[in-house]
C-alpha cells in the first residue's frame, strides 16, 4: 500500500494541542517550513529550524536558525519534529529520527510516515475551525479554509 493510500485508510483523531513554551524542531526552511514554523511561533512554541537555506518570510520570525543541513541531534529534547524539506530522504531521516527518540513527527511530503498531520485552520477572535483531509487532499481543505474564514470575516 503507498504511502498515500495508507493516510487515506487511517482515522485522525482530531486534537489542539498546547504547545507553548516546549521546543519545536522544523527541518527545511522553504515555503512548507515557513508555514509550519509561522504556526508554531503562533503558538508559543520555542522554533528551531535546520536548514542550509532559508526563505526570506523567516526574517519576519522570532526563531533559532540552525543554517545547516539537518543532522544527528538536531531533534534531542523536542516536543514535535517537522520534516518540511524538498529531499524525500531527509524527510523520511527525520521521520524515523523522530519516532525512535518518541516524537511526534508530520513529515510534508508523506502522510503515511506522520504521527500527527495539521489541518487548515480558520480563526477569528478566538474561535479556531480546523478543517482536515487526513492528508489525502491537502489543496481541498485549504479552499475550504478560504470559505469558512470568508464566513468568519466578512468583508475583509
Amino acid at each position: 500500500m503507498a504511502a498515500q493510500d495508507a493516510a487515506a485508510a487511517k482515522v485522525w483523531y482530531p486534537l489542539f494541542l498546547d504547545i507553548e513554551g516546549q521546543r519545536a524542531v522544523v527541518v527545511g526552511g522553504g515555503k512548507v517550513g515557513l508555514r509550519k514554523a509561522r504556526g508554531l511561533v503562533e503558538a508559543g512554541a520555542h522554533v528551531y529550524v535546520v536548514s542550509p537555506q532559508f526563505d526570506p518570510g523567516f526574517d519576519d520570525l522570532t526563531l533559532v536558525r540552525i543554517e545547516r543541513p539537518y543532522g544527528p541531534g538536531d531533534l534531542d529534547g523536542a516536543a514535535l519534529a517537522f520534516a518540511a524539506t524538498d529531499d524525500r530522504g531527509v524527510n523520511h531521516q527525520v521521520g524515523s529520527d523522530a519516532r525512535t527518540l518518541g516524537i511526534p513527527v508530520n513529515v510534508a511530503d508523506a502522510p503515511g510516515e506522520c504521527g500527527f498531520i495539521v489541518p487548515a485552520r480558520a480563526s477569528v477572535d478566538g474561535i479556531q475551525i480546523a478543517i482536515s483531509t487526513g492528508g489525502v487532499d491537502p489543496r481541498r481543505a485549504a479552499a475550504l479554509r478560504k470559505r469558512i474564514d470568508a464566513l468568519l470575516n466578512p468583508g475583509s
